[in-house]
């Protein structure tokens, strides 16, 4: 055998080796792109500590954590602490509205594509009659922990990630459309964004914001997956901050647990809790507190906006 025969054949098996390889590896998917990984389970425990930390801080400045009040920039600079250790980038946006300044909470999670940027957000203003806990510091407090599961799994995604927490909800919207006509044409990159306005409620539903069909399956599909019925909101359609974004031509997508409505007959064998009482009795009221909570409701909700994250910018 000369050498360049052996050479020859020596390459040739080579070949088939590496053929060979390249077939076994892929089709045990070896090479197909992965999975995207499942998003982890919210520890409600940690839900509930924020809400405590922030009916402390109303406790502390008169009760209330409203807009142009103590209590409001001390809730800012509570999540902003927690974001910045995690390895967010943050900003604090300010606005002005009845002779007094408000603040958004912009935390950016690095890499992703920005041209396709999911959003979370939650308005962490109360009303002047109370600490606000369910209204909405359980949307805060949720997507504070969803924010802080993302730092935590090192989470790579496709898109880029957004949480925001905005002032003045409750005078209609004002620091969540602050933040839009800041953005102007930037708008065009929000490719999703996704609305929590209290999730804890004490006599709780399951409702699904039904403005865009993409988001809404997202969310319907993972409560179906755990056998619990959802009806599409309505009782907060315009109320929140979600208008703002889509007026803008964004499309949107949340969840909801009820608030001054009456829980139905038909709505109380699917879920639980009493029919012919509002879903939250004490909305706008001083009773909203840290007791104003259902644990089984807020776990879900936060596990589900977890889902939603994770599948959206993935």
């Amino acid at each position: 055998m000369t050498r360049s025969a052996r050479i020859r054949r020596a390459a040739l098996a080579t070949g088939c080796v590496t053929a060979l390889a390249a077939t076994l590896f892929t089709a045990a998917g070896a090479y197909a792109d992965p999975a995207p990984a499942a998003a982890p389970d919210i520890d409600v425990k940690a839900v509930k500590a924020d809400l405590d930390q922030l009916q402390s801080i109303a406790d502390a400045n008169g009760g209330n954590r409203a807009h142009g009040k103590p209590g409001h920039k001390a809730s800012i600079d509570f999540l902003k602490g927690k974001l910045d250790q995690a390895g967010f980038k943050t900003q604090v946006q300010e606005f002005d509205n009845n002779g007094a300044t408000g603040y958004n909470l912009v935390a950016d999670w690095p890499g992703g594509d920005e041209s396709k940027t999911v959003m979370a957000g939650a308005h962490v203003d109360s009303v002047d009659a109370g600490p606000g806990i369910n209204d909405n510091g359980s949307g805060s407090a949720g997507i504070l922990e969803v924010a802080l599961a993302v730092a935590k799994s090192e989470l790579k995604p496709a898109k880029h990630l957004r949480f925001a927490w905005f002032g003045d909800e409750e005078d209609g919207m004002v620091g969540s459309q602050s933040y839009v006509q800041k953005l102007g044409a930037d708008t065009k990159k929000i490719d999703a964004y996704l609305n929590f306005d209290m999730i804890g409620s004490p006599n709780p539903g399951y409702f699904v914001y039904d403005d865009d069909a993409r988001l809404e399956k997202v969310f319907k599909d993972w409560f179906a997956a755990k056998n619990i019925a959802t009806e599409k909101e309505t009782e907060g359609d315009g109320r929140s901050d979600h208008a703002s974004f889509k007026d803008a031509g964004v499309a949107v997508g949340g969840l909801f647990s009820g608030a001054d409505y009456k829980k139905t007959e038909e709505q109380a064998k699917n879920w639980g809790g009493e029919a012919g009482k509002a879903f939250d009795a004490c909305y706008h009221q001083s009773c909203d507190t840290s007791k104003n909570i259902d644990d089984k409701a807020l776990d879900t909700n936060t596990d589900a906006i977890a889902a939603a994250i994770w599948q959206l910018s993935s």
